[in-house]
């Protein structure tokens, strides 16, 4: 029995040691996104190839985004991510990649200021900086992981854990089946409420995004949040 009991002490002190672990990571987070004024959060997945009209669109809405007056945060990584720390490059804008570590796919994109390119171990401390350093959400077609960033906005939103601002959906005819489930399943089964319906926003055009983002800070006031 001695044996079990030796492995789980291990284990037990190894967890201990992950606590500053992930306490290093907020704080080199905190440190670095606090400096670098207003963003905006692009979601998207990390598969989509450079040729591929999505990927064009998340380039010039980034771009449109950081006409406006704002920074681009995105994943760091390929695909949409890439596109749009590629729009805000062109548009010579801050531009802002979390990196996570990953056995495959992800890895910094070219288009990251060198000086805000940041790595992460642990998803939820990545997610944290998406969320607490972004005065809008812009979510693009992507996969399991956009929708884990874009549901659990909503959620920290419809909970009022953060502040109200913008999620903007791009693409409606990607999203149409999500959204219909939405309406005729959560909303039928009163699984949400009709008000949460008005948490997010569908378009297809970057005027369309930087228009809902303006709109929304001019009728709100901007608050800082970095």
């Amino acid at each position: 029995m001695s044996k079990p009991l030796k492995n789980w002490n291990a284990v037990k002190a190894n967890d201990a040691w992950a606590i500053f672990k992930v306490m290093g990571e907020f704080v080199n987070g905190y440190e670095k996104m606090s400096a670098i004024g207003p963003c905006v959060s692009l979601f998207g997945s990390a598969r989509t190839p450079q040729d591929h009209p999505d990927y064009l669109l998340a380039t010039k809405v980034a771009e449109a985004i950081v006409n406006s007056g704002y920074g681009i945060i995105s994943g760091g990584g390929g695909g949409i991510m890439e596109a749009a720390n590629k729009g805000a490059h062109i548009a010579k804008g801050v531009s802002v990649g979390l990196n996570i570590n990953l056995p495959f796919e992800q890895k910094a994109n070219p288009y990251i200021d060198p000086d805000k390119c940041l790595n992460f171990e642990y998803f939820f401390v990545r997610k944290v900086m998406f969320v607490k350093y972004a005065q809008a959400f812009v979510v693009m077609p992507g996969g399991l992981g956009t929708l884990d960033e874009l549901f659990e906005a909503l959620t920290l939103i419809q909970t009022h854990k953060i502040k109200t601002i913008p999620i903007i959906l791009v693409n409606s005819q990607f999203w149409k089946g999500m959204m219909e489930w939405i309406k005729n399943t959560l909303l039928e089964e009163k699984t949400i409420s009709p008000e949460d319906l008005d948490l997010f926003h569908l378009v297809d055009t970057p005027e369309a995004v930087t228009e809902i983002i303006e709109e929304f800070h001019q009728k709100n006031g901007f608050q800082p949040n970095f």
